[in-house]
């Protein structure tokens, strides 16, 4: 099944891509070619870009927050482990302490880096980090792999403390979701939202052998899906019924 998701506001946007670039990176790193730490190196940038959004260490601490007094809640209740629960907040307490220590925002270690800003300067001009432009940086392509990966762990490490925060935050919103298999008459669906109830994630699961691409679109009050298909060179309305999984995360 392929997995799509969409969130319903724009900080959880932020966190979805933070997401993917900081998996990303844990992919590029553990690799030894050069072109891969290249790569690795122009995610960190891109990590730092979106984590240079001013109040985005707030979010995630008033969510840590949040997520403590909601499990909170739960102390005392019989169908609940104590001791998973005890875990669950023993990781938000770490967490919330670890990002809540770190001055300033997140990444921004790094930009007392001359070095790595010089070739951050230059990493958003197509080519611009050519051997006749950034020499230094040539030459460090040109270190072998463990030297490199050693120099890429120190500078992601100092991003460790937002990357536990928002996978645990997330974690935690997609558990909160349950599954429910829907049917689109003629590659439409439409499903409204119970009043008063605030959703973050819409999940939805689809089988690729459908060979059909969702175009979710949502509000608090409505959720639509209409399904796409390739036709030659573009994306054209499907005219089929389909089953896929959805679910809602608050």
């Amino acid at each position: 099944m392929i997995l799509y998701e969409y969130p319903f506001n724009e900080h959880l946007r932020t966190y979805l891509r933070l997401e993917q670039l900081l998996r990303r990176l844990g992919e590029l790193v553990p690799r030894n070619h050069s072109l891969d730490h290249h790569y690795a190196l122009l995610t960190l940038f891109e990590v730092m870009d979106v984590a240079a959004r001013a109040d985005l260490k707030s979010d995630l601490l008033r969510d840590l927050e949040k997520q403590k007094s909601l499990f909170d809640g739960y102390r005392g209740n019989p169908s609940i482990s104590e001791a998973a629960l005890n875990a669950v907040l023993g990781q938000l307490e770490h967490c919330f302490s670890s990002l809540n220590a770190q001055s300033g925002k997140a990444g921004q270690a790094l930009t007392e880096n001359d070095w790595l800003m010089s070739v951050r300067s230059r990493a958003g001009i197509p080519g611009g980090t050519c051997s006749f432009d950034l020499p230094a940086y040539h030459a460090w392509q040109h270190h072998p792999a463990d030297r490199r990966r050693h120099d890429l762990q120190a500078w992601a490490g100092t991003l460790a403390p937002l990357a536990e925060s928002l996978y645990l935050l997330l974690h935690l919103l997609r558990d909160s979701g349950s599954t429910q298999m829907v049917a689109a008459e003629r590659g439409q669906y439409q499903q409204g939202l119970p009043p008063g109830r605030s959703f973050q994630l819409l999940r939805l699961r689809i089988d690729p052998a459908l060979e059909l691409i969702p175009e979710i679109s949502a509000n608090r009050l409505i959720v639509s899906v209409r399904l796409l298909q390739h036709d030659g060179g573009r994306l054209v309305a499907s005219q089929r019924d389909a089953s896929f999984e959805l679910a809602f995360c608050a």
